[in-house]
């Protein structure tokens, strides 16, 4: 692990005031006791990591959760002064309307955080009550003024569609009120029914239902229309920017660089190796106490030459750009267009993917069917 060059950083803070209804991140709700003890151990796990790693250069941070926000700021400030910022091309924290405050926002900013993600997921504020978020869009426009007050020059906006009860006049009408405000990045995910989540047991039980699949296509390419013509770039399937704000640590990801998660169920991938941290949240305090770090650790997957092409194709055509045939050989000197020869051949032939000379790329229809065409990259 010593020659590590560059390194995108992840930190999960799992705290937050409720669970959303659609929510199966690991989580908690009502346990405000822990968060002291929590970061006392995350701390403990970065220092012991970058004691070891002392030759790196962080080239993103991103602070996910839960609710980082939902945390009093100065556990924020501790865990971002333990990084070395020379080298920090983009620091975001996630932030919920409801628990920010001016005072939280300059505080993130002093910290050396430079961008802002924060999870509005729709206007409407019956359907925000529907799936169990803590604000309405009166909490959202105040804290997005706050941001704008403190000086946050970079705001990645969240949507979500595909929710119950959501019409495409939903859909228009959010757009239309958080592209006055001029974000410069807007994320629009589809709703993911998880099993065991509240919103499973209340479609199961006929409480409420889900617009059907053609409608929830047409919401996502009336946003992506709309956006488009807003001049946002849709760099990834569930992202538009303006020019020059792609999410650089998200970008990353994507690219198949490397990049560190600290804390519970925090993500990681390092040579070849995808590897995750318990989600047990008592034991990864425990062991972080006890200097046990290894006990946290999971291995997912330590990847063969040829497994780590696969991904770089799946992760690749997430991006609206693609796959650069050029950047592939320049990578593992090979040719993806005979390496998955079969694969692409077939993807052509269903209309999914398109190949030129030097992009392999999804087609509109590969965009509505993206799962069919990343199976083809998955043993």
């Amino acid at each position: 692990m010593e020659n590590i060059k560059k390194l995108g950083i992840y930190v999960h803070i799992p705290f937050c005031k409720q669970k959303c209804n659609y929510c199966d991140f690991i989580s908690f709700a009502n346990k405000e006791d822990l968060e002291k003890k929590y970061v006392e151990a995350l701390t403990k796990e970065i220092e012991n990591f970058l004691k070891i790693n002392s030759t790196i250069q962080i080239s993103t941070i991103y602070i996910g959760g839960g609710t980082p926000s939902f945390i009093e700021s100065q556990y924020i400030k501790k865990i971002m002064s333990l990084f070395n910022k020379e080298n920090l091309l983009e620091a975001t924290i996630e932030v919920n309307p409801g628990t920010v405050t001016k005072e939280k926002l300059e505080d993130y900013k002093e910290a050396g955080l430079n961008r802002l993600s924060i999870g509005l997921q729709s206007t409407n504020n019956y359907l925000l009550k529907q799936i169990g978020r803590i604000h309405n869009y009166e909490d959202f426009l105040n804290t997005y003024k706050l941001a704008k007050e403190v000086g946050f020059q970079n705001i990645n906006v969240d949507l979500m569609i595909g929710l119950p009860n959501q019409s495409i006049s939903d859909i228009k009408n959010s757009l239309e009120e958080v592209t006055k405000l001029n974000p410069n990045h807007i994320s629009v995910y589809s709703l993911i029914v998880e099993e065991e989540t509240p919103i499973a047991k209340m479609l199961e039980n006929g409480e409420t239902k889900l617009p059907d699949e053609d409608v929830e296509r047409q919401m996502y390419w009336y946003v992506k229309n709309y956006l488009e013509l807003q001049g946002y770039n849709h760099y990834e399937i569930s992202n538009f920017a303006q020019k020059g704000y792609e999410s650089k640590h998200n970008l990353d990801c994507w690219e198949q660089k490397e990049y560190i998660g600290f804390g519970i169920s925090a993500h990681s991938y390092i040579d070849k190796t995808r590897f995750s941290n318990i989600e047990n949240l008592d034991l990864y305090i425990k062991n972080c106490m006890e200097d046990n770090f290894d006990k946290n650790k999971i291995i997912q997957e330590k990847q063969s030459f040829f497994s780590v092409m696969q991904e770089y194709m799946l992760l690749g055509l997430r991006k609206i750009d693609g796959v650069s045939v050029q950047s592939f050989k320049n990578k593992f000197g090979e040719n993806p267009i005979f390496v998955f020869k079969q694969e692409l051949n077939k993807l052509v032939d269903e209309n999914l993917i398109q190949v030129n000379s030097d992009k392999i790329r999804l087609t509109n229809k590969g965009l509505d069917l993206a799962n069919l065409v990343w199976e083809e990259f998955v043993d």
